[in-house]
């Protein structure tokens, strides 16, 4: 008997691949495209600006053997299913595969699937769909619109400023919003003021602090010190007497389980992880990871998503599991529910394990400590939002004695609820002694304070992702790329968590916003992003779209062409250092990579190097200069005179010199403890802890 022919399955990650075979059995052949096959071409634009924008479409570099192998398997398939990944990106992924393949294979159809699990994968199986234009042109219409920034505008950079710059739509106004942050902190004027509080003594020597909110009946804004003084000294002198007391039970509730943004926040804050890499390693625990005695397994699902909303199935699963290891309390009468942001598309299921019963301590050997640490972060948020809230009991007395007014709050975990998984969300226990309205208190101690105003954080991974989010700039799929990008074009810079715009990013942003000051608006951006996703509801012609853009658009960059100066050399430095090739004076120059050394005399002399950082701490007489690896495992730092000196560091080094010895510090950073500095000439080994940075 004949053997059927086997469905071809077509997925984009060999990873998925893996994991997918095994549920699928011998009847499908599973096959990867390793991402895009097809797309545009990188050396020109590629779009026919007057045929309704139509694209040009090539396979891309490298991929021709890929789609060969592809078209032979599903030439002698009985039916091809594209599973590429479940959005946009995925949805023209499948579009392009369906029309290359279209003259091998007839019969070709979509499925799509939330979560690499057994069920889902079958299911996907028997209800295939077919491509859904809609999804597939919204997707063109981003792609086309930042093809057509991007190449309209990077010539202008080119030749105005230096080659190798480019202007995205998203990363325009990500950029200017951290540029405009800077000025903010760089303008801002810190303002003085004080606050006052009291060490109080209650009866059987039970004491307590209380904080001045109310002097002469009017509130506390106590300006200068001499104004502190007098106020603490009539204090000091006081009896204070309980004029009201205040008990209140408080509930909190748990959060929703994680979104995109949600997610690459926490895992900044939390984990200290980069956005690029909380991807990174999300996409390898959705796509499989071989468990112990299981085989591969999709650990989460679909790490793209701006919704909260839950399947049924995970609900009664996580609701099994808190009844069988938690005591009835943590249960809810009726699972929780969350409500979405209002622009939200809402095509996925929120981030949660595809199996709660999969815990995270069982499967630890199994994933490497990123995995395991992201995949702990998504387990807890997922169980504990279906927990019931924590209960505080929190008692607040005022506390009066002539013109003074002061207020204690206490507070006590009556329990616990849904923090009891997770201890970064404890509340902390404020505890205040037995006292009653009418007890008289006395005044040990008056503390004042001197403070002063601070201006706004700069941003980092976690608080760029939020602004991003909640100005509607961008969705779940191009926040990480698009930080990559700032840091790649090295527009901005990383100085520990913080994000801080370069002399370049400063520059290529005023080109932007005195030229494209529309384009770099807050809510022009959000507004496409509304106008993509109504080309995907139907709701809008996509071409209609692009044409509406185009017209003012392409003035624009006439007007740049003509009003932009040429700015070549501006950001060449002359330094004292002498080229040993030729003796002229070295300038510093800022390339792909950052700063470096080349000599003026070039193109007659072409000597170039790196920036020396100061000397070597090892060697003592050769200097320190930042590398890069040839593996693209990112820079270190090593000394000049190698293999001589073989000094090698990947701690970037900080501007501070060492205090006993002078050679340079370099900073590591510690979780929890912000950076340390390190002298590590290993004759003076001096350390120096600095406070971690503010988190959001």
């Amino acid at each position: 008997m004949k053997k059927k022919p086997a469905t071809l399955v077509i997925v984009e990650s060999p990873s998925k691949a893996k994991t997918i075979n095994k549920y699928l059995g011998p009847n499908y052949t599973i096959s990867s495209s390793v991402g895009h096959i097809i797309d545009l071409p990188k050396s020109r634009l590629a779009i026919d600006i007057n045929n309704d924008f139509k694209p040009e479409y090539i396979t891309v570099r490298g991929k021709a053997k890929i789609l060969n192998e592809l078209k032979k398997k599903a030439a002698t398939a009985s039916n091809v299913l594209l599973a590429t990944d479940p959005d946009r990106e995925g949805e023209a992924i499948s579009w392009h595969l369906a029309n290359v393949l279209a003259s091998k294979n007839s019969n070709i159809q979509r499925i799509i699937f939330n979560e690499i699990t057994e069920s889902a994968v079958k299911e996907a199986v028997v209800n295939p769909r077919a491509i859904d234009m809609d999804m597939v042109n919204a997707q063109q219409a981003r792609r086309i619109l930042d093809r057509i920034v991007g190449y309209k505008i990077s010539p202008i950079l080119w030749k105005k400023v230096k080659r190798g710059l480019s202007a995205g739509r998203v990363q325009s106004v990500a950029l200017n919003a951290i540029c405009a942050r800077e000025h903010e902190i760089s303008g801002f004027i810190p303002r003085e003021f004080w606050t006052i509080d009291a060490q109080c003594l209650l009866f059987k020597n039970k004491s307590f602090t209380a904080s001045l909110i109310q002097y002469k009946n009017e509130k506390i804004n106590i300006t200068n010190g001499d104004d502190a003084a007098a106020i603490a000294a009539g204090l000091e002198k006081a009896v204070l007497t309980v004029s009201e007391k205040k008990i209140k039970e408080k509930k909190r509730n748990p959060l929703p389980p994680y979104i995109t943004s949600k997610l690459q926040q926490e895992a900044a804050t939390r984990l200290g992880f980069t956005s690029q890499k909380t991807m990174m390693v999300a996409q390898q625990l959705y796509q499989g990871i071989e468990i112990t005695g299981q085989g591969p397994m999709g650990l989460i699902t679909y790490m793209r998503t701006d919704s909260t909303r839950v399947s049924d199935t995970a609900i009664n699963s996580v609701r099994n599991y808190i009844q069988s290891n938690f005591s009835k309390e943590y249960l809810p009468k009726t699972f929780n529910t969350y409500t979405n942001k209002k622009n939200a598309q809402d095509a996925h299921e929120a981030i949660r394990p595809t199996d709660v019963n999969l815990t995270p301590e069982s499967i630890k050997n199994d994933l490497t400590k990123e995995q395991y640490k992201l995949y702990e972060l998504i387990w807890k948020r997922f169980v504990s939002s279906q927990m019931t809230p924590e209960i505080t009991k929190t008692t607040t007395i005022t506390l009066v004695s002539g013109d003074y007014v002061l207020r204690a709050t206490g507070s006590q975990v009556l329990f616990k609820g849904f923090t009891v998984l997770d201890r970064e969300e404890k509340t902390e226990r404020t505890l205040l002694p037995d006292i009653e309205e009418g007890d008289d208190v006395s005044v040990q101690a008056v503390m004042p304070e001197q403070h002063f105003t601070t201006p706004p954080p700069r941003f980092n991974d976690a608080s760029l992702v939020k602004f991003l989010e909640e100005s509607g700039i961008g969705r779940p799929s191009t926040y990480a790329p698009t930080l990559d990008t700032l840091l790649k074009r090295y527009y901005v810079s990383r100085q520990g968590r913080q994000l801080v715009p370069t002399v370049l990013g400063e520059l290529v942003n005023n080109i932007m916003t005195a030229n494209f000051p529309e384009f770099v608006s807050v809510d022009f951006t959000a507004n496409l992003e509304e106008n993509l996703d109504q080309i995907e509801e139907a709701k809008k012609d996509w071409v209609s779209i692009l044409h509406d853009f185009y017209t003012p658009f392409i003035q624009l960059v006439q007007d740049a062409e003509s009003n932009i100066s040429d700015m070549k050399g501006i950001l060449d430095e002359e330094t004292d250092i002498v080229c040993e090739k030729c003796e002229r004076k070295m300038l510093k120059k800022l390339g792909r990579f950052g700063y470096f050394l080349a000599c003026s005399g070039f193109p007659e002399c072409r000597n170039a190097k790196p920036i020396p950082l100061g000397k070597c701490p090892q060697c003592h007489t050769s200097d320190v200069i930042k590398r890069s690896s040839k593996t693209g495992r990112g820079a270190f730092y090593s000394c000049t005179g190698y293999p001589s000196c073989s000094f090698l560091t990947k701690d970037p080094p900080s501007q501070h010199n060492c205090p006993n010895c002078e050679s340079i510090l370099f900073e590591k950073r510690i979780k929890g403890r912000g950076a340390q500095l390190n002298c590590l000439n290993q004759e003076c080994n001096y350390t120096v802890n600095l406070p971690d940075e503010e988190k959001t």
